[in-house]
């Protein structure tokens, strides 16, 4: 296969990527509605035994072999996340082949990086629901995902080509990978803790939901993504600096792009400086990490589009 023949492959198993993150998308809101009208299931003797005031249905009304609302419900989130790991599958191998027809390291512009960092974003996802029940949050990741991709291919796509020549060295690899990954992985906690304060302040109003998991657990799911991904964004500006001082002969310099960087820094050790803090754990920390996204966000979208300054060569 030539170069255009591979770049042909990238963009129809993206799209191909983006079908499949739809039919999961669709999966995961069937599941949180599933989980907002299914009864907590009780012990199974309690129903088999058709104790008054026990059972969520009348023994004879739930025929046998028939799944319940419940087992339903399970399925559609075991289906959604099978779902999005083929849809992983494809978006990984659009990456790979995209790299292939480009014959570099496939982060070179905007368009390739929002297919890495939404990439990066599925995968800790997948990582996540592996070990913690947050299948509902699926429906929040694989819209982002969608909204990321449908965005990369109408309005941020770029052929596949050379390297402009500032970006030709072995740091793009380096700087660019972990400022994707922590991107990525900052995504599933700007989600997790967006359902946290939407959580606390349903409880707080004495409205139970089944569609989200408890407070404790989107509380250690945040905490957990943002305790990975500091330390990956810190390599990434530190990589930076090393990058600017090799490409330019300083390390720091205030562009707009470095500056951004840096508040998304401070804003995100703000946080887990205030988790650790009695009086700021919760949701008043929870602030600094929405905080925290938002600069991330700007920093890619509002910064590369909107500003001039010396990182104004990533392509549009």
């Amino acid at each position: 296969m030539n170069d255009v023949a591979w770049a042909e492959l990238s963009n129809s198993l993206i799209y191909s990527a983006i079908a499949v993150y739809a039919l999961a998308f669709l999966g995961y809101c069937a599941f949180a509605a599933g989980r907002s009208t299914t009864p907590a299931p009780l012990p199974e003797m309690s129903v088999a035994a058709g104790a008054a005031g026990t059972a969520p249905y009348p023994e004879e009304a739930i025929p046998s072999g028939e799944p319940t609302p419940a087992g339903r419900t399970q399925f559609l989130g075991a289906a959604a996340i099978s779902l999005t790991t083929l849809a992983f599958g494809l978006h990984a191998a659009s990456i790979a082949s995209r790299g292939i027809a480009a014959g570099r390291a496939p982060w070179g512009n905007m368009y390739e990086f929002v297919l890495v960092c939404s990439l990066a974003a599925a995968g800790a996802f997948l990582a996540t629901v592996r070990r913690r029940p947050i299948q509902a949050l699926g429906v929040w990741v694989s819209a982002l995902v969608l909204i990321a991709l449908g965005l990369a291919v109408t309005v941020l796509y770029t052929p596949a080509g050379a390297l402009v020549p500032v970006l030709n060295s072995y740091w793009l690899v380096i700087h660019v990978a972990a400022a994707m990954i922590g991107g990525g992985v900052f995504t599933v906690g700007f989600i997790a803790t967006t359902a946290f304060l939407v959580r606390t302040r349903l409880d707080r109003r004495g409205r139970r939901t089944g569609m989200l998991p408890s407070t404790e657990t989107l509380g250690q799911v945040a905490h957990a993504a943002h305790m990975f991904a500091f330390p990956v964004w810190t390599f990434a500006v530190i990589a930076g600096a090393i990058w600017a001082e090799n490409s330019w002969g300083r390390y720091w310099g205030w562009d707009p792009k470095e500056t951004w960087a840096f508040i998304t820094w401070v804003l995100y050790a703000a946080y887990l400086h205030a988790q650790a803090t009695a009086g700021w754990r919760g949701v008043k920390a929870s602030w600094f990490a929405i905080a925290g996204y938002a600069a991330f966000v700007f920093n890619f979208f509002g910064v590369n589009m909107w500003i001039t300054g010396l990182h104004s060569y990533a392509g549009v």
